[in-house]
């Protein structure tokens, strides 16, 4: 995540630069167990555990740069370019982070059972999957 922030701000002017920072997508924990929790990876038919196969075809990376088509970046910053993976990616992480949001962090809440917090602004689109079986 480090090398695509450098990227984006070290010089605009360098196209290159940016438009790669701007495609970098880093899959952590974080962002796969929020995929997995909220339904993604099962609506997108790409269910699978933590790993190799999020950078495999379909999976975690690809949906990310699949929703990133669907969000025009530069409804929340002019200057962002409209198809932006990277901010979407950051946008998940930032949700769950424990230095971010910490709404949707598998250190936060059960993830043997299906999230219950109510109060979530996501909690309707939700699909509250249990990362683990209940023992």
């Amino acid at each position: 995540m480090m090398l695509a922030e450098l990227l984006l701000v070290a010089d605009p002017n360098r196209e290159r630069w940016v438009t790669t920072g701007a495609s970098m997508i880093a899959i952590d924990s974080l962002v796969h167990n929020f995929l997995h929790r909220s339904g993604v990876l099962q609506r997108f038919g790409t269910d699978h555990t933590y790993g190799p196969a999020c950078y495999a075809a379909g999976g975690c990376a690809a949906i990310i740069e699949r929703l990133a088509e669907r969000v025009d970046a530069r409804e929340f910053n002019p200057a962002f370019p409209a198809t932006f993976p990277h901010f979407v990616q950051h946008a998940v992480w930032l949700w769950c982070a424990e230095w971010g949001l910490n709404l949707c962090n598998g250190r936060k809440i059960d993830d043997t059972n299906p999230c219950q917090q109510i109060y979530c602004p996501a909690h309707s689109g939700c699909d509250r999957v249990a990362l683990r079986e209940s023992t």
